[in-house]
């Protein structure tokens, strides 16, 4: 197994018992306790895990909680918001995933016919003085640090849709680790989306590249549009390149 790989199996196995020791990771994953401390510092480094007595532990603090995100690089969200916007068209189903950045959706697509269907409650919130957008909620639990809907019932609901375009956003992607999301309970729900939706338009701003959180809801190379606010890295270039992903920048 490569170190990579192998590290995500850390994480998610950390995360499958919230606290687990260094024996049970080396008795685990069958490598040396200085193999397992090497691969948790990064973990640990980058905030996904912390580290207790005699082991390491799930971060819950690395989630933001949304009215703290929701003020940071506004500029950037507005314009990654206006790009986003030139994909819908009136008639559409679209889905809006929770999050910040999608948020800034809302005010260059008020004006569409459109139906929207979303776990994102300050858009219903903020959707609700537009007639012309048809609002259906995915339901289940209040998730209050994402100010989202979240849970098995929002996930058997999508499975009804036929979205043909989904907005979604991410905490961090990387090619390696893919585009992933800090709240586990978002997951499986993003999962579907992604899987449900005939084109999926990735927003996120220049700040979220090579960084990863706490779960992976889908490879990079599932999207088809990403769209930020400046040209990435030639390796996200190329990458898209290889995998008909359109990179959309002002």
């Amino acid at each position: 197994m490569i170190k990579t790989q192998r590290i995500n199996q850390i994480k998610e196995y950390v995360f499958e018992h919230e606290s687990v020791s260094l024996e049970e990771l080396v008795d685990h994953f069958g490598v040396s306790k200085n193999t397992i401390r090497r691969d948790i510092r990064s973990l640990v480094d980058s905030g996904i895990l912390k580290k207790v007595y005699g082991g390491v532990s799930v971060n819950h603090s690395t989630l933001v909680v949304f009215n703290e995100r929701k003020d940071q690089n506004l500029t950037k969200k507005q314009e990654i918001g206006r790009l986003a916007a030139r994909y819908v068209e009136d008639g559409d189903v679209i889905f809006v995933d929770s999050g910040t950045t999608t948020l800034e959706l809302l005010p260059y697509i008020q004006d569409r016919q459109l139906t929207v269907v979303t776990n994102n409650f300050d858009f219903i919130h903020g959707a609700k003085g537009f007639p012309n957008l048809t609002i259906f909620s995915t339901g289940g639990m209040f998730e209050r640090k994402t100010d989202s809907f979240v849970g098995f019932q929002s996930v058997e609901l999508l499975g009804k849709y036929n979205i043909n375009k989904a907005f979604v956003a991410s905490t961090g992607i990387s090619i390696v680790n893919g585009v992933t999301n800090s709240s586990p309970l978002e997951t499986d729900l993003k999962s579907t989306v992604v899987k449900k939706s005939s084109n999926v338009l990735l927003m996120i701003d220049d700040s979220k590249f090579d960084k990863y959180a706490l779960t992976t809801y889908c490879a990079l190379s599932e999207i088809d549009y990403l769209i930020t606010n400046s040209v990435p890295g030639d390796e996200y270039v190329q990458y898209a390149g290889q995998h008909s992903i359109e990179i959309v920048t002002p």
